[in-house]
């Protein structure tokens, strides 16, 4: 199935050639008919000569519905540009083809219609065509004369345009799905119906979409599908498509809106463009009015250099690289130019001479993605959200590290180790005492994304950690000016090792409960309690004596037998018999464990 959308000048014969090609009224509106003008997007369809089923969608051509006729051309991905013989290029001719050059349309064909009011003309007005298509997408167009009325030339139509859909290339069918909604209305017993043009991506019944619209995103189900008048069990592209869904009102629904695969699609109200058409951007007026597939949407120009800017948009759009828009003036005016999506995702302008790298950036940037260039931009990125943005990221580029879900750049990698190994060293040498940096404040430092990055951002630092925090090797060891206090308490407890010193001692030695901490792990001190610290070979002696005493043997035998009191002995006591070195039988009574 394939889908081509007409183009041209008001009254040059567009559905008059639609009728006859497919022997469907395409004028939906009794108002059309009756005054001959086209005024809303009309449809219909037919099978060419090799049996290729088209659908066409019908545009009007007065200036005042250019609006219409953007979402009508904006999704499909071939054209039928008419002009007529008796009246050559005109006005909306050149709006239509700005169009055309704005979406970057490369494939269609050229019809001169009306050739039975002017027999001897067709020659010069394809001439004419000619000169005015060049620089597009269908300068070299094939270009075919008809007359409608008396039915010359629709054969020959058939058979070019069939030899043009022959090389359009088949869209994706496996990739996600958007379609713009151009029309939404109720039928009796069924509930909304939205019709569009089914670009990528499959549709089934049963399916969960996406409503993505000014009403904000909602989900939605697919009842049933017709396409061209028939039920559909199923739709590839390129196809036009009613969905009757559920879910949702018909009055909650707008030409505009989108249905797309739910979780594959970025919503974004800032892009960085490329001009692709039009003049420089600095000469635009800063109100324009956006189109993308089926919306239109108000948006502020923000010009970086002649050919790339920024556009904020009124509402967001699900918009990706590579999408092409057209841009018009904010009062309904005619076509400007046309813009390629070069980020939609961009990052924040704050400090002087941002505008200035951003424009030097997007100059180098390649409308197909770069995903190197953006991992750099980001520092560390999930490649599911490159691919949500149109970025290849199926294989992680080359200076780009794999960790867990992440892709990190290497210099940011290696930034990250140098930051986080400095700021462990600076602490240290700040505050000898300090247990190490917590594991919590290395994420803040860093400002990881993921708390799952730590780990392999620790694996290239040489810090090691224990207890949550992270600490330089060796440095556990070092006391500073603790150190003669340490020499101090280890000699008085060498003397006597069962004498605790009491808190006026300590104190004496300016010894409090942080200092105390820092001579425990520097492996100085074992502490049993509140203030109460012994050697770390305390418990070793303790055992020789214990082991000498009669088994079982009471609190009051231990402390006598170690020469200490119960405030040292009780604790003491409890170390042992959490290290299974002792074992406790009742509440007076222990035993050496065997």
């Amino acid at each position: 199935m394939h889908v081509v959308a007409t183009a041209g000048h008001v009254d040059h014969g567009k559905s008059t050639l639609v009728r006859a090609l497919t022997g469907m009224e395409p004028d939906r509106w009794a108002e059309e008919r009756r005054r001959g003008l086209t005024i809303d997007l009309g449809y219909a369809w037919t099978a060419l000569p090799s049996g290729r089923d088209v659908a066409f969608v019908d545009v009007p051509g007065h200036e005042r519905f250019l609006g219409n006729m953007l979402a009508g051309i904006g999704p499909a991905p071939v054209v039928c540009f008419v002009v007529a013989v008796d009246e050559g290029w005109q006005a909306q001719s050149e709006d239509h083809r700005d169009a055309v050059a704005a979406l970057g349309i490369e494939h269609g064909v050229v019809v001169l219609t009306r050739a039975d009011r002017a027999p001897g003309r067709a020659g010069a007005v394809r001439e004419q065509v000619r000169a005015r298509l060049a620089g597009t997408g269908l300068h070299d167009a094939p270009v075919v004369t008809v007359s409608a009325t008396e039915g010359t030339g629709l054969d020959e139509l058939r058979t070019v345009l069939d030899d043009v859909l022959d090389r359009v290339p088949a869209p994706p069918a496996a990739g996600r799905l958007r379609l713009w909604v151009d029309r939404a209305f109720t039928v009796a017993g069924a509930g909304t119906v939205v019709t569009g043009t089914l670009a990528s991506g499959t549709l089934a019944r049963g399916d969960r979409l996406q409503l993505l619209g000014r009403a904000g995103e909602r989900t939605v189900g697919v009842r049933s599908l017709q396409s061209r008048g028939a039920d559909r069990a199923g739709l590839e592209p390129v196809d036009r498509a009613a969905l009757n869904l559920r879910g949702v009102a018909a009055d909650e629904v707008h030409r505009g809106d989108a249905l797309v695969t739910p979780g594959a699609w970025p919503l974004t109200g800032l892009l960085d463009v490329r001009r692709t058409s039009g003049p420089a951007f600095p000469a635009v007026a800063e109100q324009l009015v956006l189109h993308a597939g089926t919306a239109a949407v108000p948006v502020r120009l923000r010009p970086f250099d002649d050919d790339h800017a920024r556009l904020s948009l009124d509402r967001p759009l699900p918009l990706v690289l590579g999408d092409r828009v057209v841009l018009r003036g904010s009062g309904q005016g005619a076509v400007l130019g046309g813009a390629q999506v070069l980020d939609a995702d961009p990052p924040a302008l704050r400090r002087r001479g941002d505008r200035g790298r951003r424009a030097d950036q997007l100059a180098r940037m390649d409308p197909s993605g770069d995903a190197l260039l953006e991992v750099a931009r980001r520092g560390a990125v999930q490649p599911a959200r490159l691919r949500r943005l149109g970025l290849p990221a199926e294989r992680a580029p080359e200076g780009v590290r794999v960790l867990g879900d992440w892709w990190v750049h290497e210099p940011v990698l290696a930034g990250w180790r140098q930051r986080l190994r400095a700021a462990v060293e600076q602490l240290h040498e700040r505050d000898p005492l300090a247990a190490g940096l917590s594991r919590g404040a290395a994420r803040d430092l860093l400002a990881l994304p993921d708390a799952a990055l730590l780990e392999p951002v620790l694996e290239g630092t040489g810090l090691e950690q224990e207890g949550g925090v992270l600490r330089v090797p060796g440095r556990r060891h070092e006391l500073g000016p603790l150190e003669d206090a340490a020499l101090r308490l280890e000699h008085r407890l060498a003397a006597e090792p069962f004498r605790a010193p009491e808190a006026d001692d300590l104190a004496a030695l300016r010894l409090g409960a942080r200092e105390l901490a820092a001579l425990e792990r520097a492996g100085r001190v074992l502490r049993l309690g509140d203030g109460i610290v012994v050697l770390p070979s305390a418990p070793a002696l303790a055992m020789r004596e214990l082991a000498r005493l009669p088994q079982p043997f009471t609190t009051s035998q231990a402390r006598q037998a170690l020469g200490t009191t119960r405030r040292v002995v009780i604790p003491l006591l409890e170390h042992l018999d959490g290290r299974g070195w002792t074992r406790r039988l009742d509440a007076g009574h222990r035993t050496v464990a065997r």
